[in-house]
C-alpha cells in the first residue's frame, strides 16, 4: 500500500527510485502528475525512509560502472572480506551491526569477497581450503544477514575483485563454450547486488565526486597516488593497509584517497602464502558521509581484538 495516498499506480520503491534517480519534476511527468503531488508524497514517505533527490550534474553512462546519487546519507565500503567457512572475522561481524545501526544509503563490497583459493594460479595449502562451492554458500549466508540488516531501498554495489574473478575466469579460460549457462557467472549467485569494475558516486559535483573500485595504483604511496591521478576521491581496498591521505591543491576543496583495509582478519590461513611474515595490514572498513552532495571526512572502523572495534573513538562490541 503506498503511503500518503497519492500516485497509487506506482509503488513506493519505484517512486523512490523515480525521485532519487530524477528528481521531482522529471518524476511528475513520467507518472502524469503535478510535481507538487510529488513533494507530497515524497514527505510522507520520508517519516519512514531518507529521500533525497539527485545532484544537478548529469550521470554519464560508462560500462562496469554503477553510478549513484546521495546528497545527505552514509556509505559503508568493505573490502578483501576473502570469506571462508566457518566463524566469520571481527569486521564481518562489525560490519554488519554497522549496517543495522546505522542503515546507510548504500553499501558497496569493494571486491574480494569470495577468496577461491582452490582455483588459484598460487600455490596453496589444497587439504585445508574450501571448494568454491562451499565459499559461495557461505558468502549468500552472510551477504543475506546484510540483506535483512538494511533497511529497504539501501543500493548494494560490489565492484569486483582479483579474487572474485578467479570464478568466472576458470570457465572462461577452459570451457569457454559454457558462458551462456547459468551458473557460471557470479551474479548468478548474488543476484541482489549490482557487479561492476567500479562505483562513481556524485560524479562531477565538486568536492563529492568519488570514486570506488577495488584497486588502482600499488605501492607504498598508492592512496594518495589513487586519488591524484583520478583527480577525485578514491576510494580502493586490495592493499589491505587501511588509512586515509587527503590531498591539497589548488581546487576548491581537499579530495581524500582512502585505504578501506581488510575485512577478513590478517591472521587467517587464507593468507597463509606470507609465510608467517609481519604484514603491515590493518582490518576494518570505512564510513563515507555526504554532506550537500560533499563528502565528509572519511571515517574509519578498525579491529581492535577478538571481539572488538574502534570507530570514532570509542570500542564497539560485535
Amino acid at each position: 500500500m503506498a503511503h500518503g495516498g497519492q500516485n497509487k499506480k506506482c509503488s513506493d520503491d519505484e517512486f523512490i527510485r523515480l525521485f532519487t534517480t530524477h528528481g521531482a519534476s522529471e518524476t511528475a511527468r513520467i507518472l502524469g502528475t503535478q510535481e507538487r503531488g510529488v513533494y507530497a508524497r515524497r514527505a510522507s514517505l520520508a517519516r519512514f525512509f531518507p529521500i533525497s533527490a539527485p545532484t544537478k550534474a548529469p550521470v554519464k553512462e560508462y560500462p562496469g560502472r554503477v553510478p549513484l546519487s546521495i546528497t545527505n546519507g552514509t556509505v559503508l565500503v568493505g573490502s578483501d572480506f576473502h570469506i571462508w567457512p566457518g566463524e566469520a572475522s571481527t569486521c564481518l561481524r562489525a560490519f554488519k551491526k554497522f549496517i543495522k545501526d546505522i542503515q546507510p544509503s548504500a553499501i558497496i563490497l569493494n571486491g574480494d569477497v569470495l577468496d577461491f583459493p582452490r582455483i588459484s594460479r598460487h600455490p596453496q595449502n589444497w587439504e585445508s581450503a574450501p571448494d568454491p562451492q562451499q565459499e559461495i554458500e557461505c558468502v549468500q549466508d552472510h551477504l543475506n544477514d546484510m540483506e535483512q540488516a538494511a533497511r529497504r531501498g539501501t543500493k548494494k554495489v560490489w565492484p569486483i575483485g582479483n579474487h572474485d574473478i578467479r570464478f568466472e575466469a576458470t570457465f572462461a579460460n577452459s570451457t569457454p563454450q559454457m558462458r551462456g549457462v547459468r551458473g557460471v557467472h557470479l551474479a548468478d549467485h548474488f543476484p541482489n547486488w549490482s557487479k561492476a569494475m567500479s562505483c562513481m558516486i556524485n560524479e562531477g559535483v565538486e568536492g563529492g565526486a568519488t570514486m570506488v573500485k577495488h584497486r588502482f595504483k600499488s605501492g607504498q604511496n598508492a592512496t594518495r597516488a589513487n586519488t591524484l591521478n583520478a583527480g577525485i576521491n578514491m576510494v580502493t581496498g586490495h592493499l589491505h593497509s587501511q588509512n586515509v591521505r587527503p590531498v591539497s591543491d589548488y581546487n576548491r576543496f581537499d579530495r581524500y584517497g582512502v585505504d578501506t583495509g581488510c575485512v577478513a582478519d590478517k591472521e587467517h590461513r587464507a593468507f597463509s602464502y606470507a609465510e608467517d611474515s609481519p604484514l603491515d595490514w590493518r582490518s576494518g572498513f570505512a564510513l563515507l558521509t555526504f554532506k550537500d552532495g560533499r563528502l565528509l571526512y572519511p571515517e574509519l572502523v578498525t579491529r581492535w581484538d577478538d571481539k572488538t572495534v574502534q570507530f570514532r573513538g570509542s570500542l564497539v562490541r560485535v
